[in-house]
């Protein structure tokens, strides 16, 4: 297994691409994150004090965004070595399927793990800037953004947990099915369609269980935190949710990998 994971590091970290594109990750979501924020002030409430805005999910929002470079990652892990042929050697070195797709796996989390936390950080950090320029100050009633504070902390390592589970669900999907357009394809739909399919849904029950078994939706649950009472799942149930679309996957992907010849 050792051997296993060197390989799969070498593999990964020698690859341009992919350093970049795990930069590009924690970039992309500290970009999004000051976008949103900038775009948010008290001045659009009639009074400061009637915003209740959730401040540590409004930092938070640039995850929307990461996550899309994570999904691109997580699947050239696995579809671009059916691409170039690469994977005969890789089997032929390390016969053990499943051992491959774990070690995948592994590296793969590690690396999303790294860049996920620096955006997350960076995120909240550019919040702590901008929001309170724009009104979401003592003040007015909001109080500076702490990972001391549960809910804040909670918040944010849920949110690198919650790209985490995103790599291992594309992985999965690469897996299974070894193409790279259609994977990121399949991922992305997944993630972004339903959320806004729900927008035209307009029976409140059907909308709930969108809502509720979204694996996006659900899984940003977790960045929530006031008025947690009004939300379609709780932050930990809903990342429970994405966690078994990760689950599946990957088991997917697991056995249809373990079945093939190639």
């Amino acid at each position: 297994m050792r051997h296993a994971l060197h390989a799969e590091w070498t593999k990964l970290r020698t690859l341009p691409s992919n350093l970049w594109l795990a930069l590009a990750i924690a970039v992309f979501t500290v970009a999004a994150t000051a976008a949103s924020t900038a775009a948010v002030s008290t001045a659009q409430c009639p009074t400061p004090l009637t915003c209740f805005e959730d401040t540590a999910k409004l930092s938070l929002k640039g995850v929307w965004l990461g996550q899309a470079i994570v999904v691109v990652l997580a699947v050239l892990v696995m579809s671009n070595e059916y691409g170039t042929g690469m994977i005969r050697t890789t089997l032929a070195a390390i016969p053990r399927r499943h051992t491959v797709l774990l070690t995948k796996a592994a590296v793969i989390v590690a690396t999303v793990f790294a860049a996920g936390t620096l955006g997350v950080l960076g995120s909240l950090a550019i919040g702590g800037v901008i929001m309170p320029i724009n009104g979401f100050n003592p003040a007015n009633g909001y109080q500076p953004l702490s990972l001391l504070d549960g809910p804040t902390f909670r918040a944010a390592a849920g949110s690198v947990l919650y790209l985490t589970l995103i790599a291992l669900l594309a992985l999965g999907i690469s897996a299974a099915v070894r193409d790279t357009a259609f994977s990121i394809t399949a991922v992305l739909t997944l993630l972004y369609v339903v959320p806004v399919v729900s927008t035209f849904v307009k029976d409140p029950e059907w909308l709930d269980r969108l809502r509720r078994f979204s694996p996006m939706t659900a899984g940003l649950a977790i960045q929530a935190t006031r008025d947690l009472d009004r939300l379609p799942i709780g932050p930990w149930p809903g990342l429970g949710v994405l966690a078994g679309y990760a689950a599946a996957a990957m088991l997917l992907g697991g056995v249809l990998f373990v079945m093939r010849r190639a």
